[in-house]
């Protein structure tokens, strides 16, 4: 496994997300997706990426579960700043004493003394992103976070981050069918030595050709909430997919292969979490590392993926309006 950096971290350069095994896409396995992570070990993964808003912190506490005994072989990058009120509304919180607090709980649900990569999930209004990388800061010399992130942020926010405490890696979702990163927020990392870290590399599964319409999601898939899953845009979708089929066939591989291996092509400060919870997918995603792409085949993924070809927004107008702020 090659590797690549987030700022003074030296990372595999693909990670794991593991936000699947315990939320958002079907029925969670745990036995499985603890299989999963020793897999990713075993082949030299180090990389993992979760939130304590993942099933209430469950997910962190999954990652604990697979990691005991081999913390030291992990890099653990995990985010906060979302929190629930009595009523069950979603609320941002960027505020000092809630990192501290954030911070405090996540160390306890993964049973580590530090955090690799500490990351804001979400950048809140009420609290000057000044304040909230202050408090970080104060982490980092405390020594329970070793290097600071930050996801969705918009370039001013970036900058200001930035000149507060140097950021190791700005998270964001970024494919072959999500490319407005690469327009106004990837030149602004490499302007300042930022790693990114691409989210969703797979279109949440879209681009690996399993998914043909709506019904072939769980009753209680969370996809069935963002706009590209609705079932007039999955018939839309479809022919991205078919070409993505096509240019596999002819290299003797997997679309989510091809997929993965044009975000990996991008650039060597760019790191794709595809998230999995399952072994076998998890080994093709890896293998995705050893295909090369020619540059007839980047021409034409350039051309059938033009930027904002995909049918249906990201994520629905209210979560749209947390982003790029």
């Amino acid at each position: 496994m090659r590797t690549r950096r987030l700022g003074a971290l030296e990372v595999s350069e693909i990670g794991l997300g593991c936000m699947g095994m315990s939320f958002a896409y079907g029925q969670p396995d745990d036995i499985e997706s603890v299989a999963t992570i020793h897999r990713a070990l075993e082949l030299g993964v180090t990389l993992f990426n979760t939130s304590d808003e993942y099933a209430g912190g469950k997910n962190e506490a999954l990652l604990a579960e697979a990691l005991a005994g081999r913390r030291d072989k992990a890099l653990i990058n995990t985010k906060f700043g979302y929190y629930f009120d009595a009523d069950g509304n979603r609320h941002i919180s960027g505020e000092p004493e809630y990192v501290r607090n954030a911070c405090e709980a996540s160390l306890k649900r993964l049973n580590t003394d530090y955090i690799d990569i500490y990351s804001i999930h979400r950048v809140g209004l009420e609290t000057p992103i000044e304040e909230t990388i202050g408090a970080m800061a104060r982490l980092v010399e405390a020594g329970k976070v070793r290097a600071i992130g930050i996801s969705e942020a918009g370039a001013d926010t970036l900058r200001r981050a930035h000149a507060t405490h140097p950021i190791a890696a700005l998270e964001t979702e970024y494919s072959l069918w999500s490319r407005t990163a690469a327009e106004n927020i990837l030149p602004v990392c490499r302007e300042l030595g930022i790693g990114f870290v691409a989210y969703a590399p797979l279109g949440r599964g879209f681009l690996t050709g399993t998914i043909r319409d709506a019904a072939d999601l769980g009753e209680q898939d969370r996809r069935h909430i963002l706009p590209r899953f609705a079932p007039e845009n999955i018939a839309q979708n479809i022919g991205l997919v078919e070409t993505l089929n096509g240019i596999a066939n002819d290299l003797g591989c997997k679309p989510a292969q091809v997929a993965l291996a044009w975000v990996l092509s991008r650039g060597d400060d760019i790191v794709p979490i595809p998230g999995t919870k399952r072994r076998i997918y998890l080994e093709e995603n890896v293998e995705a590392c050893e295909v090369t792409l020619p540059s007839d085949v980047l021409d034409l993924l350039d051309e059938a993926f033009p930027p904002g070809i995909a049918a249906g927004e990201r994520y629905h107008d209210a979560m749209i309006g947390e982003m790029g702020r």
